[in-house]
């Protein structure tokens, strides 16, 4: 399971003038065949090979791209396929070498870059929402994690509950029905101290409440306030016969709709602040002046958009097309996604970025972002 711990040390990694090898091979859930994903590993590297016998390229840099191709094809011939995607980042000359497996499939790719390409697995953090699932009875709740399309059971809390019988009328049927009541209440309680005590921490993100379909709604209502507005939604489930993975597929499902409602949310706010000449950008060239000013607090990038690009290695200048960087005139070098430049430097500078699989007005716009201040002009492009 990868982290973010993970994915910003990946992102602190350089080759120091030597190149990285960034590779993604997506596993189809329905089929994980060994000899489809070796035949992909294959066709992949072939599309690099000839960097490496390239003889204006540093001896150096060939002999490390050389060792690259050949740890990913012996390492992934003995990787055991699952579903999801395998991402790779290698700098043979530096003996780095970093492998995980991602929750889901993303876009088969291969680059060469001087620093590893990150933003696919950005992209897959930005879908989960570590989350927190509760299934309810009258006596019994089991407590589960999801994260990263995983989940495991935490605990499961137990209350004594009373059983109602054909002789309850001789003992006040109202009676027995009042203790049952508080006893379902007692568990509530229990239950609702120990989701405070999970959120209270800061460690989890939504809340997710299953169960018998009428049992659910007076749980949802016994909630106090800082747990609903947690609430990602309800689902209907048998808490005596659910498996691991039924539980996996209701949740999912729930933060799915979730994670794309919130990115629709984001996108309008920016066309928002931009129409009310609010501080936001709109588009590719505006997002990479705002990002060379570090002006971006909330970056959002078209999960598909991929675009070449130029960076100023000296100002952190990023542009499309600019041979020269306009603030100091320095050569710019060449990337193969200039919005993988923009989103480091984003990070870099404290701001966050989202990447946005929902079908939004981004598709068309490639980047939108939320700024720190107003943009002053851009300076005059050298061609």
């Amino acid at each position: 399971m990868i982290t973010q711990q993970q994915v910003e040390r990946i992102l602190r990694l350089s080759g120091d003038g030597l190149p990285f090898v960034s590779l993604y091979i997506p596993v189809e859930p329905e089929r994980p065949d060994r000899r489809v994903f070796s035949s992909r590993v294959a066709s992949l590297l072939d599309r690099i090979r000839p960097l490496a016998e390239d003889g204006s390229a540093q001896h150096a840099v060939r002999l490390s791209l050389r060792e690259d191709i050949a740890r990913i094809e012996t390492t992934l011939a003995e990787e055991p396929v699952r579903p999801g995607a395998v991402a790779v980042f290698s700098c043979g000359g530096r003996g780095i070498y970093e492998q995980m497996w991602l929750p889901r499939p993303t876009r088969e790719r291969i680059l060469v870059d001087a620093d590893p390409y990150v933003r696919p697995l950005l992209g897959v953090l930005d879908e989960y929402y570590r989350t927190c699932a509760v299934i309810v009875d009258k006596s019994v709740g089991q407590v589960w994690e999801y994260y990263l399309d995983d989940v495991r059971e935490l605990e499961v809390i137990r209350d004594r509950v009373t059983r109602r019988h054909a002789y309850a009328e001789q003992f006040g049927e109202y009676r027995v029905r009042n203790k049952a009541d508080e006893l379902s209440k007692k568990h509530y309680r229990r239950l609702v101290g120990e989701l405070r005590r999970l959120f209270g921490g800061g460690g989890y993100d939504l809340l997710a409440v299953g169960g018998q379909a009428h049992e659910v709604p007076g749980f949802v209502d016994f909630l106090p306030r800082e747990l609903k507005e947690r609430l990602v939604g309800t689902f209907t489930i048998d808490r005596e016969t659910a498996t691991a993975e039924d539980v996996r597929k209701k949740v999912r499902g729930l933060v799915a709709d979730h994670a794309h409602q919130e990115q629709r949310r984001l996108v309008g706010q920016t066309l928002e602040a931009k129409a009310a000449s609010r501080p936001a950008a709109v588009g590719l060239d505006e997002t990479l002046w705002a990002a060379s000013l570090a002006a971006i607090g909330t970056l959002e990038v078209d999960e598909q958009a991929v675009v070449p690009g130029r960076v100023c290695d000296r100002d952190g200048l990023l542009s499309r097309s600019e041979k020269a960087c306009p603030l100091c005139g320095d050569p710019l070098r060449e990337v193969p996604d200039v919005i993988d430049e923009l989103a480091e430097s984003v990070i870099d500078d404290g701001g966050e970025v989202r990447h946005v699989d929902a079908e939004t007005a981004l598709r068309a716009e490639q980047t939108a972002a939320l700024l720190r201040f107003e943009l002053p002009p851009q300076p005059v492009t050298v061609p």
